[in-house]
């Protein structure tokens, strides 16, 4: 069967996806997405399979099925003592795995993210770069809200300030 192919951006659409992209570019520069996957793997030691390399497309392969982000917003609502987001271990369909991601975003905010940092399913489920910097965003002030907590381990990420290049 042959992959199913999306036909290009272009436009307004191409330019924010660009735009996108080259902000991911700045936070894979600044180390982000190593302190996300050093601070899930820490988080999710034993409940859950590592995330073996720090590229976005690995990393959005690993938590695409919400399972992962569904097992570290319980162990982070757990340690307040408040209830668990349900979820499926078994994800055999995109249905599935959306509604995990949905879970995990109503996890965050009980926790107490701010909704802002909220991603849509389909910034993770479609693998696409652009749109992976708000799953990117979301899981880099996760940590953020956690250390205030005083989570342990604690995130290591820091705190990036660009200037808009373009």
């Amino acid at each position: 069967m042959s992959e199913k192919v999306r036909a290009s951006k272009s436009g307004f659409g191409r330019d924010v996806d660009h735009k996108m992209e080259l902000n991911y570019d700045r936070e894979e520069e600044a180390g982000t997405p190593v302190h996300i996957v050093n601070w899930l793997n820490q988080m999710l030691e034993g409940e859950h399979p590592k995330c073996e390399s720090t590229d976005w497309k690995s990393i959005c392969n690993y938590l695409r099925d919400g399972v992962a982000l569904c097992k570290l917003i319980n162990k982070l609502l757990k340690q307040e003592g408040r209830n668990p987001v349900q979820f499926q271990k078994k994800v055999m369909s995109p249905f599935v795995a959306m509604t995990n991601i949905e879970n995990f975003n109503k996890g965050c905010l009980e926790f107490g993210l701010a909704k802002e940092f909220e991603f849509q399913s389909g910034d993770l489920w479609e693998v696409r770069k652009g749109p992976f910097l708000n799953v990117i965003n979301c899981l880099h002030s996760l940590g953020f809200v956690a250390n205030s907590k005083k989570v342990m381990p604690c995130y290591q990420g820091e705190v990036t300030k660009f200037l808009d290049r373009d």
